[in-house]
């Protein structure tokens, strides 16, 4: 495939002269946001995106440890949190000041449940939220929670237009950058607020699309979503700039375990063990990724490092006969996965590595929206996802604990095990951090004996600038945060003035 793609964008880029100069910056999307209501967000281009429009109470370190953003916190009791704002990000963008009654009137709209957020699940710990004052606001918790503060992390909205829907497609935050427009489904226009930067991000579908545009000068900068041998190409040319760093982004195989062939512990046993992940990193990936055992990366405080699945096809073999299945009686699954290329690929290389192990996989390929939307619904027998931009352990209440069947939270897969609900729950409720993260660890290995989800890897993160984008930093978790700072840069590498 690869040589194939190189010759067609050599003869696309032959006698191409590049577009006239824009003053904004391009960056290129595979997908759009589906939401810029941060109440409503969980994809992860809809969560990056809002990281640029609002301002949120907390956020997270290096460690993965909750840092103060828009308020400092302090614990007043077992149950009782006070939050203060500071200075720093209190000015909406219309021009009014965020203050503890914007606040309040975020969560309240999320703790109601007849507006189906997707955040409720997490939340509906808090009992009630007060406003003391134009800065203070103390909440009160259901139970205690000591990694509560890491929950506060959704974007303010102004009171006024909390009960409105206009958000969704015209945001008004108090982020580094200003909504402009959205004139169409595949472009959306943003501006920074300290300088009038203009940014301009465009979903092009086709990765090979999309290394085009970059190439022609049609947009500016790219990240993920591209097949390695696209990267390497890119890597190559002295016009383009290409960074990289370890990611944490989780990806995984995800089981619904209410199907009749799923829901055994030999059949899941027996996909991991069908899976050559050492052949996958090393010849898809080009060696970008690493191998993952559990949803938190090793180096997170609260990580475990857990021995990953190795190939074993005589095992896997084994398990399938004790299930009931062989030769004459396979088993069959449905994989459904997004229709970007390289997913579309690495599905078809599962199904063989499966097959390998008698196992007879249909690859159902959708579009983002309504893949996302099956997977959402519960519609599927196996998967695959990544979590994005997991930063607190509290991840495995939302997606594992048995009351957190949608729309309560995320465990799509139906999962119900009452040791890994003791787990999650004794581990939420230990003040003590280090015997928190034995927990968390034990709550790991056995999420890995029972597989809900197959670990896979944790994916690299890249990004393709062209020559003149100056300042544009990769996130761990691939967070968008950096465009705060971008610049584009003229001859003699003066910066550009904004319009």
């Amino acid at each position: 495939m690869k040589w194939p793609v190189l010759v067609l964008l050599g003869c696309l880029l032959a006698g191409c002269e590049p577009p006239n100069g824009s003053e904004a910056i391009r960056f290129a999307l595979a997908t759009m946001p589906s939401t810029l209501d941060p109440r409503f967000a969980s994809d992860a281009t809809s969560e990056r995106i809002n990281r640029l429009l609002y301002a949120r109470l907390v956020d997270f370190d290096e460690q993965f440890r909750p840092r103060p953003a828009l308020a400092q916190w302090r614990q007043l009791g077992d149950t009782h949190y006070r939050f203060v704002l500071g200075e720093e990000g209190r000015r909406f963008h219309d021009g009014s000041r965020l203050d503890a009654r914007d606040v309040a009137a975020t969560y309240r709209f999320i703790l109601d449940p007849a507006n189906a957020s997707p955040h409720y699940g997490s939340l509906k710990i808090i009992r009630r939220i007060e406003v003391i004052d134009a800065d203070t606001l103390d909440v009160f918790l259901e139970r205690p929670a000591p990694l509560f503060p890491a929950w506060m992390t959704v974007g303010i909205v102004p009171a006024g237009l909390a009960t409105g829907g206009s958000l969704h497609r015209h945001p008004v935050g108090s982020g580094p950058f200003r909504f402009r427009a959205w004139p169409r489904a595949g472009r959306l226009e943003l501006e920074r607020v300290r300088d009038g930067q203009r940014l301009v991000f465009e979903q092009v579908h086709d990765p090979t699309m999309r290394v085009l545009k970059l190439l022609r000068g049609e947009v500016d900068l790219l990240q993920n979503d591209l097949p390695p041998e696209l990267l390497a190409w890119l890597d190559e040319r002295p016009d383009i700039h290409v960074t990289r760093r370890p990611g944490s982004n989780f990806s995984y195989l995800g089981f619904q375990m209410e199907d009749a062939a799923t829901a055994r512990p030999e059949v899941r046993r027996a996909v991991a063990l069908a899976i050559d992940r050492d052949a996958i990193i090393r010849y898809l990936f080009r060696g970008a990724a690493r191998k993952a055992s559990a949803l938190l990366p090793p180096e997170h405080w609260a990580g475990a490092r857990l021995p990953p699945i190795g190939r074993d096809l005589p095992q896997a073999r084994r398990l399938l006969a004790r299930a009931g299945y062989d030769a004459t009686r396979p088993l069959r699954l449905v994989y459904k996965t997004s229709s970007d290329p390289f997913r579309v690929r690495l599905a078809t290389i599962l199904q063989q590595q499966l097959g390998e192990a008698g196992i007879r996989v249909t690859v159902r390929s959708y579009d983002w929206g309504t893949f996302f939307g099956d997977i959402k619904a519960g519609r599927f027998q196996l998967y695959s996802l990544s979590w994005v931009g997991i930063k607190s352990p509290d991840i495995f209440r939302y997606a594992f604990h048995s009351g957190s069947l949608p729309p309560n939270g995320a465990n799509r897969g139906r999962f119900r095990d009452t040791e890994v609900d003791r787990l999650i729950e004794a581990a939420q409720a230990e003040d003590d951090m280090a015997r928190q993260a034995d927990l968390y660890r034990r709550l790991q290995r056995r999420l890995l004996d029972l597989l809900p989800y197959v670990p896979l890897w944790f994916e690299d993160q890249y990004a393709a600038t062209r020559a003149g984008i100056d300042g544009y930093r990769l996130a761990a978790d691939g967070n968008y945060d950096a465009l705060a700072e971008v610049a584009r840069r003229g001859a003699g590498g003066a910066i550009l003035g904004a319009p």
